[in-house]
């Protein structure tokens, strides 16, 4: 059978690269409920490298309950309440090189989602190539929920995402970022994988499989084709940013929401940071910036907030009951 030929060429406690023939590689998520810790990010690191040299392409998919549920939450609720700053600025740092890793891969990476694919999981999923997404697949970016805004690069591909959508600059970036950021202050999930390309999670490129047993196969013959086709790798690219023209629209509609009784008084916050990071922060409308500048804004944002006491009884509440709090 197929699982017998699959070789393992790397391993750690948190992950594993399976050689699933015809020179394409799969990277097995193996920690606890998927969840991203240390161990599966230098993996990711390993696997890109180890693919360069070797290999036609690497799919992600495991055959795990859910294929990712995020970072350990309960590892940063550890260092926030010890006040390890350093800690968490390096686990960041090394999520953001990991995602980079992938996203500049000199082979086709191609992600492999089915169920449960939240946070971090779903930036895999935004920072891979292409993606191949069983029907049932329920991805978003819920990290609002738990007092933080995504850190693993996922509201700097969000505000990049933006821009292509837009594409020249005689079209205004406001819509586009209104829509990045009701997705992820709301943490809305999709229901489906095809309801995902419908909320934009997923681009037109990407595919949906009807039948889960298949997932992984589709997605190798996926890799198989960018690689004949000549993949050619990406480069990184200056952004457009809609800049502080947008932030102010987005913080009114974020006190209309907070007037009106929609949102809490810390909701707002979190919103307002989240805005300030998709809209490039304090620029000029239609600046364009770095995406190491959008990751810089992401993380000093993620670390903020990490040191807040609302947002750390938030990520407790959920570690104990499973639901949002919402204070």
């Amino acid at each position: 059978t197929q699982k017998e030929m699959n070789k393992v060429v790397l391993s750690n406690p948190g992950a594993a690269l399976v050689d699933i023939g015809d020179g394409v590689y799969c990277l097995e998520f193996t920690s606890p409920n998927n969840s991203i810790g240390g161990d599966l990010v230098s993996m990711v690191l390993q696997s890109v490298d180890y693919v360069a040299q070797k290999g036609e392409g690497l799919v992600l998919g495991n055959h795990g309950k859910n294929f990712c549920v995020g970072a350990n939450l309960m590892l940063v609720l550890m260092e926030a309440q010890d006040e390890n700053w350093d800690d968490i600025d390096l686990m960041i740092r090394m999520l953001h090189k990991a995602m980079l890793a992938i996203k500049y891969s000199p082979k086709p990476v191609v992600a492999a989602p089915f169920n449960m694919t939240l946070g971090g999981g779903y930036e895999f999923v935004m920072h891979s190539h292409r993606v191949r997404a069983a029907a049932e697949t329920y991805m978003g970016l819920v990290e609002l929920g738990v007092g933080v805004i995504p850190a693993g690069g996922g509201t700097k591909e969000s505000a990049v995402r933006a821009a292509q959508q837009a594409g020249s600059e005689k079209v205004d970036l406001q819509p586009y970022i209104n829509n990045a950021f009701e997705k992820i202050a709301m943490a809305k999930v999709s229901t489906s994988g095809q309801e995902a390309k419908e909320l934009g999670l997923l681009r037109e490129a990407d595919k949906i499989t009807a039948n889960s047993d298949f997932l992984i196969n589709d997605a190798k013959k996926m890799v198989l084709s960018m690689a004949q086709e000549g993949f050619v790798p990406l480069r990184p690219e200056p952004i457009r940013v809609a800049g502080k023209p947008a932030l102010a629209t987005l913080k009114l509609a974020t006190y209309t929401m907070r007037e009106g009784g929609y949102i809490s008084e810390y909701d707002q916050f979190i919103a307002n940071k989240l805005a300030y990071v998709l809209t490039g922060g304090n620029v000029a409308a239609n600046s364009y910036v770095t995406e190491d500048y959008l990751i810089e804004l992401e993380r000093e944002a993620f670390l903020s907030l990490c040191g807040e006491q609302r947002t750390q009884a938030r990520m407790q509440y959920m570690l104990t009951k499973g639901k949002p709090l919402r204070n």
